[in-house]
């Protein structure tokens, strides 16, 4: 990677939701930023800023990573996934969106856009997870409203009818 100045903005291109993006950024800044006020993507929440909550997390080539840990720079030329894909068409949810609708798996919702990122690639790699391995793999994420009940009941829940109905992935 050639040096970057650290005042100077610099062009990147990535592929955002299945788009292919173009926007200016400092090397400094993280991709939560540019994802959320340059192309404004605000389904990306941004609580910690340590990478702890797990709130910012996207997709990057398939992997769930912490936006706010990353910078834009670093994002040149990756695929990247934020939860407004996860919709497979304007006004439908997505299995696992309408399996955290059905139980009821967001309270105040600033949370559940990370959760779903990550359950979203959790499942696609393991098809028929159980509680305790679910419980296992949210313990990076942080939820002050629901008490995680709800959340696992939905991710068994999307898995099962992923599982019955694989078109609907």
């Amino acid at each position: 990677m050639p040096r970057l100045s650290a005042d100077a903005r610099h062009r990147i291109r990535f592929t955002v939701n299945g788009r292919v993006m173009e926007t200016e950024a400092e090397p400094r800044a993280l991709l939560s930023d540019v994802l959320r006020h340059d192309l404004a993507l605000t389904g990306t929440h941004v609580g910690c800023e340590h990478g702890v909550c797990g709130a910012c997390t996207i997709q990057i080539d398939g992997v769930p990573a912490r936006s706010c840990l990353t910078l834009a720079v670093q994002a040149d030329g990756a695929d990247i996934r934020t939860v407004e894909a996860l919709a497979p068409a304007p006004g439908r949810l997505s299995v696992l969106q309408d399996s955290f609708r059905r139980h009821h798996a967001l309270q105040c919702g600033f949370c559940t856009a990370g959760i779903l990122m990550s359950l979203d690639s959790y499942l696609r790699k393991h098809p028929n997870p159980s509680e305790g391995e679910l419980r296992d793999y949210l313990g990076g994420h942080l939820c002050r409203c629901t008490g995680y009940v709800p959340i696992v009941a939905a991710a068994l829940d999307a898995a099962k009818r992923l599982q019955e109905e694989p078109a609907h992935a």
